[in-house]
C-alpha cells in the first residue's frame, strides 16, 4: 500500500468519520488542488468522472490518525537491551535514518502526523522539515527538538540540562525558535520492583510554572514527561499544555486538569508490552503483578477522564521496548477500547483531539479542510481490524508546498 496524494479527484464510500462524527451512507468528497471542496451524500462518481475527476472506491474514510507521542530516532522493535544500548550509540546519520524509517513506517500505517518527543540530536527537527516536500513518503511531525531536565537526573538522551530559573527563561526561549512545543522532563520513570515512582520531581510548582509562562510568551504550549503523584499535582496545577504518561492518576488530579484545560496523553504501550512479555526484562511475578495493577488503574483514570472532560490524545511512546511505529497505535486504540471508551471517542482522540490541541485551522474532515485521510476497505465500527491494512492514504499538503 503507497501513500497517494492527487492534485483533483473523488471518493466514494458507504461510510465516514469526520474526526468527531460518525456518519453513514453513501458519501462522496470531492478534493481538489489537496483540500475539500465538497461532500455531498450520495454516490456522484458519474457526474465527477464526465467533469475529468478520477474517481476512488472504498467502504470508509476517516481522518488522518495522529500518535501524539513518538520518538522517531528510536526502533521499537528491538527487545534486547543490549541491541538497544548499541542503537543509540550509532553515528547521527545512522540514527537519522532509522527516524526517516519510523515515518515512512508510521505513514504507511494510516498515521498521517505523529508528536516528536524529544531527541537530544534534533533529528526530529531535520526529518520534520523533510517531511514537508510533497511526496516524501514521510509522516507529517510535531516536534519538541530537545526537551529539558534536571542535571544528572533522568531523560538524557531528549533533553539539555538547566539548573535554575535563569538556564530554564533562556533554555525555553530558545528553544522556542525552532521548537514546536517546549518538552518537560518532570519526573523520573516508574521503579516496577516497588510498583511505584519513587523518585523526588526534578522541578518544582514555580519552575514548571516558569517553564510553562515562558513558552506561552513565546508563542509555543509545553509537553511534560509525568508519573507519580507529586509530579502529576505539579503539572496539573501549572497548566501544562498536555501530561505525558501520567501513571498513577487520581480523581483530584483529573479535576484540576479540567479546570486548567490540560491534556492527557495516556501511552500504555511500554509498560502494556512489558507486562505482556516479561520474558523481555526478567520481571519475577510480583514485579508482574505491579505491572498489572498499574494498567488497570491506568484505564480506570483513563474513562474517569472522559467523564469529566479532560481532553485525551491517543500517543504510544513508539521507540520503547515493544512499541513499533505505526503499528502501536491500533494497539493503543485497543487499550482506550478496553477501558470502556467506544470507538468514536477512541477515533477522535486520536484524530480531532490531538489536531485541536496542536492549534491546527481545521481539525476534522471538512469543506475547505487539506484532504488529510484514511480510506479502508472495511468499516472498522463493524471490523475493527480494517483500520490496520489501510487501501490509500492522504497526507495533508499545506497550500504553500503544492507544486
Amino acid at each position: 500500500m503507497e501513500p497517494t496524494q492527487n492534485a483533483g479527484f473523488a471518493v466514494v464510500v458507504d461510510g465516514w468519520f469526520d474526526g468527531e462524527k460518525r456518519h453513514a451512507g453513501p458519501t462522496t468528497v470531492t478534493v481538489i488542488d489537496h483540500h475539500i471542496s465538497d461532500i455531498a451524500a450520495g454516490d456522484h462518481a458519474a457526474a465527477l468522472a464526465a467533469r475529468g475527476l478520477a474517481i476512488e472506491r472504498g467502504a470508509f474514510l476517516l481522518p488522518g490518525l495522529v500518535d501524539a507521542h513518538v520518538h522517531l530516532f528510536l526502533d521499537g522493535k528491538p527487545t534486547d537491551n543490549k541491541v538497544r544500548s548499541e542503537h543509540l550509540k550509532q553515528p547521527l546519520e545512522q540514527l537519522t535514518e532509522a527516524a526517516r524509517a519510523s515515518a515512512r513506517q508510521s505513514l504507511s500505517q494510516g498515521i498521517t502526523l505523529v508528536r516528536d518527543a524529544g531527541d537530544r540530536h534534533g533529528i526530529n527537527n531535520r526529518i520534520r522539515e523533510e517531511a514537508h516536500t510533497p511526496n516524501s513518503g514521510l509522516t507529517r511531525i510535531r516536534s519538541t527538538g530537545l526537551g529539558l531536565k534536571r542535571p544528572k537526573r533522568y531523560g538524557a538522551f531528549m533533553a539539555r540540562d538547566v539548573e535554575d530559573a535563569a538556564a530554564i527563561n533562556a533554555s525555553v526561549t530558545e528553544l522556542a525558535a525552532t521548537n514546536d512545543e517546549i518538552k518537560l522532563i518532570l519526573t523520573g520513570i516508574i521503579d516496577f520492583d516497588a510498583g511505584a515512582v519513587t523518585d523526588e520531581p526534578q522541578f518544582t510548582l514555580s519552575e514548571t510554572r516558569l517553564v510553562v509562562d515562558t513558552a506561552r510568551a513565546c508563542g509555543r504550549n509545553t509537553m511534560v514527561h509525568c508519573s507519580g503523584a507529586k509530579g502529576l499535582a505539579i503539572a496539573a496545577a501549572a497548566g501544562v499544555g498536555s501530561i505525558e504518561h501520567g501513571f498513577f492518576m487520581s480523581r483530584n488530579h483529573l479535576a484540576v486538569m479540567a479546570e486548567n484545560r490540560v491534556a492527557w496523553t495516556p501511552t500504555f504501550g511500554p509498560v502494556h508490552f512489558q507486562w505482556s512479555h516479561p520474558e523481555a526484562i526478567g520481571w519475577k511475578p510480583e514485579t508482574v503483578g505491579h505491572l498489572r495493577r498499574i494498567l488497570d488503574e491506568h484505564a480506570r483514570h483513563l474513562a474517569l477522564a472522559r467523564d469529566m472532560g479532560v481532553t485525551l490524545l491517543l500517543g504510544t511512546d513508539a521507540g520503547s521496548m515493544g512499541v513499533q511505529h505505526g503499528h502501536a497505535v491500533f494497539e493503543e486504540i485497543d487499550r482506550f477500547l478496553e477501558a470502556g471508551l467506544s470507538l468514536e471517542e477512541t477515533l477522535t482522540a486520536a484524530t480531532a483531539n490531538s489536531r485541536r490541541h496542536f492549534g491546527h485551522d481545521h481539525t476534522t474532515l471538512c469543506r475547505g479542510a487539506p484532504f488529510d485521510a484514511v480510506l479502508l476497505a472495511k468499516n472498522p465500527f463493524e471490523h475493527i481490524s480494517a483500520l490496520r491494512q489501510p487501501l490509500k492514504v492522504w497526507p495533508a499538503i499545506a497550500r504553500e508546498h503544492q507544486t
